[in-house]
């Protein structure tokens, strides 16, 4: 079984943050900037939550409030769901469909690892399966 740890080895290590006090407006060109849609909220090396563009959504865009004067804190999920690098792709596959989110951050004793959104989850299952399916390609035609 495929662990998570497998999983960021393919990825770039690169961890994107802002800090609880960052406005909403600057988290979003942060986002933009980076081409992703989530980022982690950290303070230190502490996880406090995750901003996300669902977040933006519904918590500023739906309550009309302003993005330039709305603090990250405010909005962003707190106490974000996490896993752990031993933990396997099929768990992380399954924690997002149940709890219908879509990043993970990995933590283990408190140390962030990295993050897996469903993207990478479904890549990477996707290229397990063509490199399971090339291997017994090979032993058939062997």
């Amino acid at each position: 079984m495929k662990t998570v740890k497998q999983l960021l080895s393919t990825k770039s290590a690169q961890i994107f943050s802002v800090s609880e006090h960052t406005s909403v407006l600057d988290a979003l060109k942060v986002m933009m900037e980076k081409n992703i849609s989530a980022l982690l909220v950290m303070e230190g090396q502490q996880l406090k939550g995750i901003f996300t563009e669902r977040d933006y959504a519904r918590k500023i865009v739906l309550h009309g409030k302003s993005s330039a004067d709305t603090a990250v804190q405010e909005v962003m999920t707190a106490n974000p769901i996490t896993v752990l690098p031993s933990d396997t792709i099929d768990f992380c596959m399954g924690l997002m469909t149940d709890k219908h989110i879509r990043h993970l951050p990995v933590l283990e004793a408190d140390k962030l690892h990295g993050m897996v959104s469903i993207g990478d989850v479904v890549k990477f299952i996707i290229e397990d399966q063509q490199q399971t399916i090339s291997q017994l390609e090979h032993y058939i035609s062997s």
